[in-house]
């Protein structure tokens, strides 16, 4: 499932996040191309702007994303109720669920392998992670670009930056949603909100390219590992 009915404001002004260009091809093709490139995957949903809808289906079926049952429904207005109109499109017989961003275009397919054979190991809910290469410090906020006071330095040996796509038993993770309705919650992520519910979550190995365009820089990096891509091997 791939939720993108978000804007995407950090980027600037202009089109919703998941429809801005990567080499001529919109972020959201290269996120649905990297689920479908996995034979783990067999069906990918896609949680559009609810005024997009129609448009999402043209943009995918012109760049030829043939080969996978690929289904586009409307989303919400925000990540999480995206994620769970996107359930309620998933085929009841469907076991495993990854839910994974629009803005990770890049993300190779052996992430997604490893996270859809943990699941399938018998893990409640996966995530993909890689170490931190810089010092943490958690600080107490400031209003008006005040300096901000540190309170702890954390021990980065033991964090991870956590990628997408996260890997989730169906009924855990519609669960979740569903109690999430009564007992509101604030999370940035799937699996924070079925950790928060008592479900445990495990880490695998993510991997450096599967990083989240979110600012103008993350785009011009991501521009330069697809030129790489495209040179060495006609991604």
């Amino acid at each position: 499932m791939v939720p993108a009915a978000g804007r995407g404001e950090r980027l600037g002004p202009g089109a919703p996040k998941a429809l801005r260009e990567l080499g001529g091809v919109p972020l959201l093709v290269h996120a649905v191309r990297a689920l479908a490139r996995s034979r783990a995957v067999g069906l990918v949903v896609v949680a559009a702007p609810a005024e997009g809808v129609a448009e999402v289906i043209a943009l995918l079926d012109s760049h030829g994303l043939d080969g996978k049952d690929i289904r586009v429904v409307a989303g919400g207005d925000t990540r999480q109720e995206s994620v769970r109109l996107g359930l309620a499109a998933i085929p009841a017989e469907v076991g495993i669920v990854l839910v994974h961003d629009a803005a990770r275009p890049l993300v190779p397919v052996e992430v997604v392998d490893a996270v859809a054979a943990a699941v399938r190991a018998g893990a409640e809910a996966v995530v993909p992670a890689v170490p931190l290469a810089d010092t943490v410090k958690l600080v107490e906020p400031q209003s008006g670009g005040r300096p901000e006071p540190v309170l702890d330095t954390p021990d980065r040996s033991a964090l991870r930056a956590v990628q997408t796509p996260q890997g989730f038993r169906r009924d855990v993770l519609a669960a979740a949603h569903e109690r999430a309705l009564t007992e509101p919650v604030a999370v940035t992520d799937d699996a924070g909100l079925v950790e928060r519910f008592g479900g445990r979550v495990v880490v695998v190995p993510g991997h450096e390219e599967a990083f989240k365009v979110t600012r103008p820089l993350d785009l011009v990096l991501a521009e330069a590992v697809l030129a790489r891509r495209r040179a060495s091997d006609g991604f």
